[in-house]
């Protein structure tokens, strides 16, 4: 574990004198299962976390950054599938307070959090939806995922050929779901 960039972040992950004193583990968010013969199983992921590209993303830990960034109120992170890739890609579902620079957004995350981490598509929504317990709904916004044709608020996506945010049209939707944009 190479930590984040931001060091308190870091020090959140890392555990000391759980089971013994001197011990040190690294919370992943997974339940790992322990067999006789000593070898360690994956069993499933706790907490809000969704996996892109082999890596572990903790919704919350990602919203807590986006939710940081120049002209952001607030943002409610989960992951949205896109055709051809390995896992969910990370979405921002944000309300604004002001102008937000989409075209320096990227590179103002990508100093916060791993590149893994960074939402690939960002839904501004006028007001951030809650449950009846004040959490942040996520059901509907996975299903309604990243279509234009679904979704009635603004869409951005991450362009790699142009390293910013773009207004994601019908047809760069389209060029997404084709494969030709690569993540």
């Amino acid at each position: 574990f190479e930590g984040y960039n931001d060091a308190d972040a870091t020090k959140r992950k890392i555990l000391r004198d759980e089971f013994e004193n001197g011990d040190l583990w690294f919370r992943t968010g997974e339940l790992l299962s322990k067999v006789e013969l000593g070898y360690v199983y994956f069993v499933d992921r706790i907490g809000d976390t969704f996996r892109w590209k082999g890596e572990n993303v903790s919704t919350n830990e990602v919203a807590e950054f986006v939710a940081r960034a120049p002209g952001i109120s607030t943002a409610n992170v989960y992951g949205v599938s896109v055709p051809g890739t390995d896992g969910r890609a990370g979405m921002a579902a944000i309300t604004t307070k002001g102008e937000v620079d989409f075209d320096g957004l990227y590179g103002w995350l990508s100093e916060h959090l791993p590149k893994y981490a960074i939402p690939l598509f960002i839904r501004v929504q006028k007001e951030a939806e809650t449950t009846g317990t004040f959490k942040y709904r996520k059901v509907e916004l996975v299903k309604e995922g990243f279509d234009p044709a679904t979704v009635n608020e603004p869409l951005w996506y991450f362009d790699p050929d142009t390293q910013k945010y773009e207004p994601l049209t019908p047809d760069a939707h389209e060029t997404i779901l084709s494969g030709a944009v690569k993540f």
